[in-house]
């Protein structure tokens, strides 16, 4: 088992929760400049830091000027309507496609035993401008029907190539591990940080389950500069290595 669970401020369990939210750098950068800005405007604690073999080497520091080896971070907030929401983010993944395989099945695998039972990747779909839209994608039957019956925008026909990646895998393979996993997507022209199609996710998660975690204006134009140079500018080079599908949906 390549995972282990460095425990932060003298955490030992997630604890209680309403939902998980998880995020790549990736088209847009959507779902990153979501969690970025929700971990940067609410009251935030880090949990745990979740490190894999399968990650790139690269350590570098962190917020205390300490070299760390790659890794997830899992952290909490207190939103305004005061539920607590995790969030689940990194800045790299695997590269071999087995690789983000065997780590997906295992963070999952850990985040059952924490008790974890939604999880809900955000990501970017890249469309025209003219096109803003945002929608899930369920993984589950029973579970798509329950997001209808809230009034959730679920879709049933995009992204229509599929999707690859570990968000992808994380997405997809949730009720292997009794948890309803799905992707919520909003759409984007996919330059590097599109901060305003990620609040356009955040408002729609505020409205569909009453999270209370959209941004304020002044976050997301500082979050836009932030996050630019976490765009995977060889995105299409990844693609074409991990699939035959060129128009593939890299999450």
């Amino acid at each position: 088992m390549g995972l282990n669970i460095e425990w932060r401020s003298s955490n030992n369990h997630i604890g209680e929760h309403e939902i998980l939210l998880f995020a790549l750098p990736g088209v847009g950068n959507v779902g990153k400049v979501a969690i970025e800005g929700i971990n940067s405007c609410h009251i935030q604690q880090e949990i745990a830091r979740l490190h894999h073999t399968s990650l790139p080497p690269l350590a570098t520091l962190d917020e205390d000027g300490l070299l760390t080896p790659p890794h997830l971070t899992l952290s909490s907030i207190e939103s305004v309507t005061g539920k607590r929401v995790l969030t689940l983010t990194g800045t790299s993944q695997p590269l071999e496609p087995e690789h983000q395989g065997s780590m997906a099945h295992e963070v999952l695998e850990w985040l059952e035993s924490q008790g974890v039972t939604a999880l809900y990747v955000l990501a970017g779909l890249m469309d025209s401008p003219t096109r803003k839209e945002t929608f899930v994608v369920a993984s589950n039957a029973s579970h798509r029907i329950d997001l209808e019956s809230l009034g959730v925008d679920v879709r049933r026909d995009e992204p229509k190539s599929g999707a690859i990646g570990l968000a992808a895998l994380i997405a997809s393979i949730g009720p292997l591990y009794n948890i309803h996993s799905a992707c919520a997507i909003a759409t984007t022209v996919g330059s590097s940080g599109d901060a305003f199609a990620s609040q356009r996710l955040l408002e729609s998660l505020d409205r569909w389950f009453d999270l209370g975690i959209a941004l304020p204006s002044d976050v997301q134009s500082r979050l836009t500069d932030k996050l630019a140079a976490l765009a995977p500018g060889n995105a299409s080079d990844m693609v074409s290595d991990l699939t035959e599908s060129p128009d593939a949906f890299y999450m």
